[in-house]
């Protein structure tokens, strides 16, 4: 009788260690997806055998109830995270445990690139993968008040970086974290105003910068460029700049400024109007904004580029005519002028 039961023992013993031996290896075996990559939503408030079911529900090749044990016996079945996640071949029933523990989410990104405008930024929005579009169809204005801006113009006010969201994230969240990040940005930078600037408010700042941003070539000539236009201020100068001269031209602009687009007049036209635009008229990035709150120690009322992406500077107009006799008309005749 003890050598009967001894035999019982000893074949339990070896059953669940074949039956031990086949878990382990099952848990290492790549699973049979559908696709090269399969897409797993798993909302808030999924059981871990609700995971195993959603798994199963997406193609992949696998019993439901099986998976759901093996989440129970690893004891990290609880700690599973919602999300959405992208499988892919070669993931195994260990390496999916370990996803959906970390919360891998399957992310994407874009770019808001420094100087795009509104437009550029919205069209960006509505090709980005897998974003959801829920600002497709509003106006600007309507836009704006949906973020808590009614009344305030859209451009400038997101901060061009990249940005990383998950699949399944909306163009209206990510608006707002850009949002968010301008006003971080802008505020940092009005702090660190150098004294004496030819501005008043973080806003005016933000609409230098943005024409900073668009003038600039090369790096190293932001802050003097910053420096020009803040001469200028002071001294009641016309800004005279073309990009907000083609941004007030909206689509009109068919990449050539011509001399009647700069005596036609618009709210953004700096040659028929002192002072600053009403508005920002691009994304200025960061270092836009410490240049336009911390302009060089310059005399400069005048710059023109040098062809290679650099600007020659000059204090007064009739070196600013003889710069652009050299680096634009290729002549050094101190006959031929330039406007202003």
């Amino acid at each position: 009788m003890r050598r009967f039961f001894l035999t019982i023992f000893l074949l339990a013993a070896l059953g669940a260690l074949g039956i031990g031996a086949a878990g382990l290896w099952w848990v290492n075996q790549p699973l049979r997806l559908p696709a090269p990559s399969v897409d797993l939503s798993i909302e808030p408030g999924t059981t871990p055998r609700g995971i195993a079911q959603a798994v199963a529900d997406t193609g992949v090749d696998v019993p439901p109830q099986l998976l759901y044990w093996w989440f129970r016996f690893s004891g990290q079945d609880r700690q599973m995270r919602a999300g959405s996640y992208e499988l892919e071949r070669g993931i195994t029933p260990r390496t999916l445990l370990s996803v959906l523990v970390r919360g891998e989410e399957a992310t994407r990104s874009i770019v808001l690139v420094e100087g795009w405008n509104i437009r550029q930024v919205r069209a960006a929005l509505a090709k980005a993968d897998q974003l959801k579009a829920e600002t497709v169809g509003l106006t600007d204005e309507e836009l704006m008040t949906r973020l808590g801006r009614a009344g305030q113009h859209p451009e400038g006010r997101f901060f061009p970086d990249t940005y990383t969201y998950s699949k399944g994230s909306t163009d209206f969240a990510l608006l707002q974290r850009a949002m968010r990040a301008m006003d971080k940005k802008l505020e940092a930078a009005w702090a660190a105003r150098a004294s004496g600037v030819a501005l008043k408010t973080p806003d005016e700042a933000l609409i230098l910068a943005s024409i900073v941003e668009k003038e600039t070539g090369k790096a190293q000539d932001r802050a003097e460029i910053s420096a020009v236009f803040h001469n200028r201020l002071r001294m009641g100068m016309p800004l005279q700049t073309d990009p907000t001269v083609i941004y007030g031209m909206g689509q009109r602009f068919d990449g050539n400024l011509r001399k009647k687009d700069l005596q036609t007049d618009t709210p953004w036209n700096t040659y028929t109007r002192n002072g600053l635009p009403p508005t920002p008229i691009a994304m200025p990035g960061k270092a836009a904004l410490l240049a336009a709150v911390q302009p060089a120690q310059s005399k400069s009322l005048y710059f023109v580029s040098r062809g290679d992406g650099t600007s020659q500077f000059s204090s007064s107009l009739d070196e600013h005519n003889k710069a652009v006799n050299r680096y634009q008309r290729g002549t050094t005749d101190p006959n031929q002028r330039s406007g202003q």
